[in-house]
């Protein structure tokens, strides 16, 4: 250790470090050895450490024509590699083979951090060796173009394969009134994972059957109650033949599905006093649901009570649906006092497919326009426009939507007095028939089971024949009706047990779609084995839209939310260290950002745009030049062209300016214009009509590389920004934007500045990442 930390205190990056800060980090850090030849980096691997070459040589190669490998540059000793991804999140955009026998102190993301973040000398070194090489790559197009091409050449882009830099022991926890699902996965061995299930039998026994690496195992635990039960779980955890782990200190994380988290939580937590309250209070709107996952996660901290717990929302993954979304047609107070609203459910296995489908892609998430259709005994389906659930057919409860296994799904809410009127039924007797005796079961008459429907249906059962039609019927009209909503797809997406067995479902789902480009291929789709492994399409390889199957996997996702959920913790510590920074709040007023094509048509041809001040972005400047505005409703005049001219023209208007125009406009990051509204622009030489390009800004933070490594963040975060004034607020969902020609700044529109009374100047601290 004293050897490497000489060496190390040698190095600009760890010149600030004391004897002591070294030696931790060392401690925290590993050292690998390589050989000749051997791939230290492959190209399109995640970035996940920074690295310090102690002795030896390396290259960074690419493969040129005719797979001719090309050197980019040597590494020698006290070089550093990897430091890119640590800003930009980006991966390895070329390969690093060692040359000659080499040792490498490898620095784990999360350990970066906790020691190197918070120093400042090496932020400063740091900064100044990552904007160089980002003023370099945007002259440079052939690298420009190995990164795109890194990006798409990722196999596990989004951490589904949960592989992380330590080691982590994750126990998934996903429990109902009388049954716990379980999962165990070990990030640093994956023959070690198992999963089971604990299930109460009719004669109120319980018992626990589980796959483990030693294969599987049955046991009836007998007539206990539901903790011991529990119990049961941690026995088969620990056990000397079957078990995974050797005491409970063990696990790094217990993950824990909630069905509800209200309008308040979007994302995983740590669970806390606050987080356990809410569960407790958001019962009410799952009571079948809510308690037994309180009652098992208090379970779960009297046994294992030095590992961190994490609450995984299943409605999280809706929480910013807009608000036209999920309102009801009621009087407003309810939805304002009483939440009554949609909320969503499946949140989990719709993000999850989300991942999945992008990835298959090779797209960024947030680029995509997907229908995912959850089919399983609750079935629901979400309309996701880049990487936002922005509709789903679930509503206040899981009753609404989709006709399910025992749940009615759609119907006229008279339907309920009705009831209640003509057939004397209470108000619990309803919600008995609507929810457990309804849906496939009750309209079929046979099972709620669709296999033994589908079996009825081939020998020529009316009821169940309807049965299929109806409910195939109904999850065709949502995705023409999200396809709709969205403006176009990229994919639709089946996912779930049902729509993972049954071409049956999946052919009646999609016929009559081929107007909007939606078609599979018949021996695609009925070829298709249920046993899935990964992501499968069945629509044809030219189609435009793709039609794909991919198998839930609820476990993993909770798995990965978990260990995401412990890494924002790391870095939200390491932003609380930076409390006392403070940043300026700027209010963006509408604008426009012109292309040349659009500059011609507005202001004559070869016209420049005349600078008219400089704005607080280095670089950045308002025009002279003013255009009108105009909607199919009305029209905004005089909006300011700001410069210097972009590649395409893009219109930033505020939600109030929308009402004016008539048009609605997503909430997007500046330069995400695809599916976006157009309008027609006035200037003083002529006018032009844009077929894209209306934005809502996401209230963003400028941020140039030394401030993001300071703060621990990488360019494209989500974080929370508390800012001082008359009103005291905290912003959400505010977007981190890393570039070395930035300055420190948040902004925001006209709309959130005058709801919350901030001006031009206040100034802003950072809270958390999200």
């Amino acid at each position: 250790m004293e050897q490497i930390a000489e060496f190390l205190a040698g190095i600009p990056l760890f010149s600030g470090f004391s004897q002591e800060e070294l030696n931790r980090l060392i401690e925290a850090s590993h050292l690998r050895s390589y050989v000749s030849g051997d791939v230290i980096i492959q190209f399109g691997q995640p970035g996940k450490f920074l690295g310090v070459m102690l002795d030896g040589e390396a290259e960074a190669v690419v493969s040129g024509d005719a797979g001719k490998r090309i050197r980019l540059g040597l590494l020698k000793q006290g070089d550093i590699l990897g430091e890119m991804s640590l800003l930009t999140g980006e991966p390895t955009s070329a390969d690093v083979l060692a040359i000659s026998k080499c040792h490498l102190f490898l620095i784990s993301h999360e350990i970066f951090s906790t020691f190197v973040a918070v120093n400042v000398q090496a932020v400063k070194v740091l900064a100044q060796t990552i904007t160089a090489r980002l003023k370099s790559r945007q002259e440079n197009e052939e690298e420009q173009s190995r990164v795109n091409d890194a990006w798409k050449s990722q196999t596990d882009p989004y951490g589904l394969g949960l592989s992380t830099t330590t080691p982590l022991k994750i126990l998934v926890i996903n429990c109902g009134l009388l049954s716990i699902e379980y999962c165990f996965f070990n990030t640093g061995d994956r023959s070690g994972n198992t999963a089971g299930v604990i299930e109460r039998a009719g004669d109120k026994s319980y018992h626990i059957t589980g796959v483990t690496p030693k294969g599987e195992v049955k046991k009836n635990l007998g007539l206990v109650g539901y903790e011991d039960a529990f119990k049961g779980l941690i026995d088969m955890l620990v056990d000397p033949v079957h078990g995974v782990i050797r005491d409970r200190d063990e696990l790094s994380a217990i993950g824990h599905r909630v069905v509800h988290g209200g309008d308040k939580y979007g994302h995983a937590e740590l669970i806390d006093d606050s987080v356990l309250s809410d569960i407790d209070k958001y019962a009410k709107l799952a009571p079948l649901h809510n308690p037994p996952n309180l009652m098992v996660i208090k379970m779960s901290q009297r046994h294992f009570p030095n590992v961190p717990q994490v609450a995984v929302f299943d409605t999280g993954f809706h929480q910013k649906m807009p608000a036209h979304a999920c309102v009801y047609g009621l009087p407003h107070e309810y939805f304002e006092n009483d939440k009554i609203r949609r909320f969503g459910f499946h949140g989990i296995s719709h993000k999850y497919a989300m991942l999945q489908a992008a990835t298959y892609l090779k797209e960024d998430y947030r680029e995509l326009k997907l229908v995912t259709c959850h089919l399983d005994q609750g079935a629901s389906l979400c309309a996701i426009d880049h990487g936002r659930s922005v509709d789903t057919s679930m509503g206040m409860t899981p009753l609404a939507g989709l006709m399910m296994d025992t749940r009615c799904g759609d119907m006229d809410p008279s339907i309920v007095t009705h009831l209640c009127r003509e057939k004397g039924l209470s108000p619990d007797e309803v919600d008995e028939l609507l929810n457990l005796h309804s849906g496939l079961k009750g309209l079929s008459g046979i099972s709620r089971d669709l296999n033994d429907i589908e079996a009825a249906a081939n020998k020529g059962d009316s009821r169940a024949q309807l049965t299929i039609q109806a409910f195939c019927y109904r999850i065709r009209k949502y995705i023409g009706a999200y396809t709709s909503a969205l403006g176009g797809l990229h994919a639709l997406v089946f996912t779930g047990r049902i729509a993972e067995s049954s071409a049956w479902v999946r052919g009646l789902a999609c016929q009559g779609l081929l107007p909007m480009g939606v078609e599979i291929d018949d021996k695609r789709n009925k070829s298709l084995s249920s046993a899935l492994d990964g992501p499968v399409e069945i629509s044809d390889k030219d189609d435009r839209i793709k039609v794909l199957v991919i198998p839930a996997d609820e476990g993993r996702m909770i798995a990965r939310e978990t260990i995401r959920a412990l890494g924002r913790e790391n870095v939200s510590r390491v932003i609380q260290k930076q409390k006392e920074k403070k940043f300026p709040i700027e209010v963006s007023a509408h604008h426009v950002h012109l292309a040349t094509k659009e500059i011609s048509l507005l202001f004559g041809e070869d016209i420049q745009l005349t600078h008219r001040s400089d704005l607080s972005q280095p670089g950045q400047f308002a025009c002279q030049e003013t255009v009108n505005l105009v909607g199919p409703k009305g029209r905004v005049d005089r909006v300011r062209v700001l410069g210097p001219k972009r590649k395409e023209t893009q219109v930033e208007i505020s939600m109030t300016e929308e009402f004016k125009l008539g048009v609605k406009a997503p909430i997007r990051a500046s330069g995400s214009i695809e599916g976006t509204p157009g309008l027609k622009l006035e200037g003083s030489r002529g006018s032009c009509a844009i077929p894209k390009g209306v934005i809502c800004s996401f209230r963003h933070i400028h941020m140039p590389p030394e401030d993001a490594l300071s703060y621990g963040l990488k360019d494209g975060d989500l974080v929370m920004v508390r800012v001082e004034g008359e009103r005291t607020l905290i912003f959400g969902d505010v977007l981190v934007r890393v570039h070395p020609d930035f300055r420190l700044a948040m902004h925001i529109d006209t709309d959130e500045a005058n709801a919350a009374n901030i001006k031009t100047g206040m100034e802003g601290t950072l809270v958390c990442v999200q």
